[in-house]
């Protein structure tokens, strides 16, 4: 077997655990043990399959991605995730579309306390989509706006992503971090240019909101 086929083979049986319902981690532990038994041999692979998970568990250097994701939880359970919508809605608000640029800023600020993509977005879908919905925006549109704010959560720091790459390549993880300061602001900026020409083009699907006065903005 040619190792096209090989890595071929390996893709056809994950993505079908995966359609089998079977966790993406233990899918592709599964094919990856496989891979290696046909490869290399049974007894390596049953070896690496013993070694693997207690080295990566024991490593200190990965103590760090359970305190973001738990920094996370607390500032989605504090309320805090709220408050980022809220500020946005107040800032941005009575513009057109600007229910969806709030959403932005909020999903960039609360990926600056998570660092990651999927809590950015789970959270805010269970914020800001009921919002916008209650305001009549386009549903696609709208769902569409938070998975792309999502996105930011692995550029803006502390981003998990980083912290993985940095261990894996040894790089240095704060000059990661440093990187993907200007991508992640400038993801935001350009996300809410495209949000402003979808509320010229298409403006049904972007209705405006209520004016907060200077003082409620600041607060």
């Amino acid at each position: 077997m040619t190792n096209t086929l090989f890595a071929v083979g390996g893709f056809v049986l994950m993505f079908a655990l995966m359609l089998a319902r079977i966790p993406i981690g233990i899918a592709m532990g599964i094919t990856g043990v496989i891979g290696y038994g046909l490869h290399s041999g049974w007894g390596p692979g049953f070896a690496l399959l013993g070694q693997v998970p207690w080295s990566v568990v024991t490593d200190y250097s990965f103590s760090v991605i359970p305190m973001f994701v738990l920094m996370g939880a607390f500032a989605a359970s504090s309320g805090m995730s709220r408050d980022l919508f809220k500020m946005g809605e107040a800032w941005f608000g009575h513009r057109r579309g600007g229910l969806a640029i709030g959403s932005i800023v909020a999903c960039g600020g609360f990926a600056a306390i998570n660092g990651s993509s999927v809590a950015t977005a789970a959270t805010m879908a269970t914020v800001a989509l009921p919002e916008m919905r209650a305001r009549h925006y386009h549903p696609g549109f709208a769902a569409g706006v938070i998975a792309a704010g999502g996105t930011i959560g692995i550029m803006i720091p502390p981003s998990v992503i980083f912290v993985l790459y940095g261990i894996m390549t040894e790089t240095d993880i704060a000059r990661l971090f440093f990187a993907g300061v200007v991508p992640g602001l400038l993801a935001i900026v350009m996300y809410s240019i495209t949000i402003s020409i979808m509320a010229r083009l298409r403006p049904h699907w972007l209705p405006a909101g209520e004016r907060f006065s200077w003082p409620q903005r600041w607060r």
